[in-house]
């Protein structure tokens, strides 16, 4: 019901390059929304999406060959409120190699044709921060010039989803578009880091936060068992009625690489030890490799190989090891009962390329009070 007790029909969304529903968790966990659609085309993802959100159509197809014809016709609709999306960001990561031919950046087009085909009121895009980059701000400043050319009134922003309650810090480029006539407002911030504590709010939530009800399995061990009870807030929510974890299977390291580990401090690099092998003390690679996250700090971006030491920081603080796919999971926002489909590196990356769902929850209620704004 309204607040002068008119019942209001949900606002309707579609959700492209969905994945494993990271984006989706957000509004679906609220009534005012309805997610009439998502397009996956990855099979494995759009398994873990089907079987996270069993009331969804999953279009299980490319992007290329996806239209909103297709859905008005199957669902029997003629519009939609909200469109969102997340078009494969790699060809703009600071951390990948950019080209401007590579395919993955030219969906961001399909995006585009999309929201020309169904017209939404309202839509939501969101990307990495190298798409603000100097050498992608042509780019970026065209794409919003055709979304206005749709008559959207466009605002972006970068967010850190650690200021919305996620326990990592995440900066994401997020585009909001709206037909409605009035300026999209994003939410303000929840949590603040030490540095910024003037401003009075709950600071940000560590890594001790996060998984720290979770047991120190070794290298190659499995754990079905939590080792303690909620320490906090967050782990009760991620643990809702869990009683038995899943994806909780630590990666199998080699003998050298255990031993290397093990020296490291809570926050601790392997080019800093005087006899690691040359090639990690000498590495041209990012400075962030083979190295300890903090234990009473945020964690750092979750990416796609968290279970190997030689990708950006994701040693376990208090394991010798790299990081668990539930306990990237947990640092990703994602409720323990979350399913992931398909083998290790299928699951991880339906992981770390999701938007935290946490984060998309803000979003979704700064959407919801941006269409109820100037109501009766």
């Amino acid at each position: 019901m309204g607040s002068h007790g008119v019942r209001t029909r949900p606002l309707t969304i579609v959700d492209l390059f969905a994945g494993a529903g990271g984006l989706s968790s957000g509004f679906s966990c609220d009534a005012r929304f309805q997610i009439v659609a998502a397009v996956e085309a990855a099979r494995d993802a759009a398994a873990a999406y089907r079987a996270n959100h069993p009331n969804v159509t999953v279009y299980e197809e490319d992007i290329r060959e996806f239209s909103a014809a297709k859905v008005m016709r199957d669902m029997q609709i003629a519009s939609v409120d909200v469109m969102i999306g997340a078009p494969p960001c790699q060809s703009f990561s600071s951390r990948g190699k950019r080209s401007r031919h590579d395919p993955r950046g030219q969906l961001v087009d399909q995006y585009v044709r999309l929201l020309w085909e169904f017209r939404p009121r309202l839509f939501l895009f969101e990307n990495v921060k190298g798409i603000l980059s100097a050498e992608r701000k042509r780019f970026f400043g065209r794409l919003c010039a055709r979304f206005e050319s749709a008559r959207y009134r466009v605002r972006h922003r970068v967010l850190n989803a650690a200021n919305y309650g996620v326990p990592q810090v995440r900066k994401r480029v997020f585009v909001v578009g709206t037909r409605l006539g009035r300026p999209f407002v994003f939410p303000p911030p929840t949590r603040c880091s030490r540095a910024e504590n003037a401003a009075g709010l709950p600071l940000h939530l560590t890594l001790e936060d996060a998984i720290g009800d979770l047991p120190l399995i070794r290298s190659g061990e499995r754990s079905e068992r939590y080792a303690t009870q909620p320490q906090n807030e967050y782990q009760s929510a991620m643990r809702g009625a869990s009683t038995r974890l899943l994806d909780h299977e630590a990666p199998r390291h080699e003998g050298w690489l255990l031993a290397m580990i093990a020296r490291l401090p809570d926050g601790g690099s392997a080019r800093k030890l005087a006899d690691a092998p040359a090639r990690i003390r000498h590495a041209r690679s990012f400075t962030d490799t083979y190295c300890r996250l903090w234990w009473t700090r945020p964690c750092g971006t979750v990416t796609t190989h968290f279970n190997m030491p030689s990708s950006s920081r994701c040693i376990h603080p208090r394991a010798a090891r790299a990081l668990t796919a539930r306990e990237a999971a947990r640092i990703q926002s994602f409720p323990d009962n979350y399913v992931f489909v398909g083998g290790r590196a299928s699951r991880n990356a339906q992981i770390a390329n999701a938007v935290p769902p946490v984060l998309a929850k803000a979003l979704a209620s700064a959407i919801c009070a941006h269409f109820r704004q100037g109501r009766p």
